[in-house]
């Protein structure tokens, strides 16, 4: 199960203690202060991991702390510093202070890190404090408190193609055929409850990740169906693909869709798109395709794409026409 969001808090350690202490030496009062250093509180730090999927394991986990800082000791022993504590996240997740909304930080490379809370400076011990007419000091400082903070974390996954569609328009099933993905299909709405990843591969050198996107309906971005939940998952692709089926209204489909992502993130509405035109086995869908769908699109300038992701048909085409977009926006770089 794909779990995108968590909210947990997050507490850093507390610097350790600065010491009072004095060593015996003869001819000096107190035998001099010799108060080590109180250690630094651990850092909360997140780390993007590419093998992780999901914020199913943090989720499980609502408090996260890291180690304090040992106190110093006598004879100038610095306190050890506290361990950081890591959490391990999905490669494109993004954290958000739970009281402000401010970004703290977002996750897009495998291993990139960012300390989320810093730990609390080590007290200086009073060997620190010696001074030509004090030269015992009794007093040494406390550590500073660590940062406490309550996080939610939001994971938008990196895809370079998104499938975006009405329920039971076939997505499923062509991101089955261009990929060794196995998302689940049946012949009703909402059977994908969840973003689906495959790995299709373009050619011999290039490779993408393609995301099904569970199906929108009119009123998604106001949170009708499963569409609201999961628009944020196509906001990193560079290519958006219109799963449209011929066997019933493309246009109303294809024209619902697009306001639907204009109203939900007008950036979404500007991405490269491609029409594709989905159950062409079905009888009659060619004359359709030839009287309804090619003279509309011809006069957005579109040239829909027409697919069996069942039998097949058309997806090397389609799989071209990915190809082509994706060569073209990096000549254009």
């Amino acid at each position: 199960m794909l779990v995108d969001h968590a909210k947990i808090t997050v507490q850093s350690g507390n610097g350790g203690n600065g010491c009072v202490s004095f060593r015996r030496e003869k001819y000096v009062p107190f035998g001099g202060p010799d108060g080590g250093d109180g250690g630094k509180g651990g850092n909360v730090i997140f780390q993007a991991n590419e093998g992780l999927i999901t914020l199913l394991d943090v989720q499980k986990r609502h408090f996260y702390k890291a180690q304090n800082g040992v106190h110093g000791k006598g004879s100038n022993c610095n306190g050890k510093n506290g361990e950081d504590c890591l959490i391990l996240v999905p490669v494109g997740t993004q954290i958000f202070d739970a009281e402000t909304n401010e970004l703290i930080g977002d996750l897009i490379h495998h291993n990139q890190q960012i300390i989320v809370a810093y730990g609390g400076v080590g007290g200086r011990g009073n060997s620190h404090f010696a001074t030509s007419t004090n030269q015992a000091p009794k007093i040494a400082q406390e550590g500073k408190p660590g940062e406490k903070k309550t996080l939610n974390l939001e994971l938008k996954l990196i895809a370079q193609v998104g499938l975006i569609g009405f329920p039971n328009v076939g997505k499923s099933t062509l991101l089955s055929k261009i990929s060794k993905a196995k998302p689940k299909i049946a012949d009703y709405p909402f059977t994908t409850l969840y973003p689906n990843l495959g790995m299709t591969q373009l050619d011999e050198w290039t490779s993408i990740i393609v995301a099904d996107i569970p199906g929108l309906v009119k009123d998604a971005h106001k949170g009708v169906g499963l569409g609201y939940r999961f628009l944020r998952h196509i906001e990193r692709t560079e290519i958006l693909i219109h799963i449209l089926d011929i066997s019933a209204d493309p246009i109303f489909q294809y024209n619902t869709l697009n306001e639907e992502l204009k109203l939900y993130n007008e950036a979404l509405f500007k991405k490269r798109q491609i029409v594709v035109v989905n159950k062409m086995d079905i009888q009659g869908s060619l004359k359709k395709f030839k009287e309804v769908v090619t003279p509309y699109f011809a006069s957005l300038r579109i040239q829909p794409v027409p697919i069996s992701a069942l039998t097949g048909e058309g997806i090397t085409t389609l799989l071209e026409t990915i190809k082509e977009i994706k060569k073209g926006a990096a000549n254009s770089c």
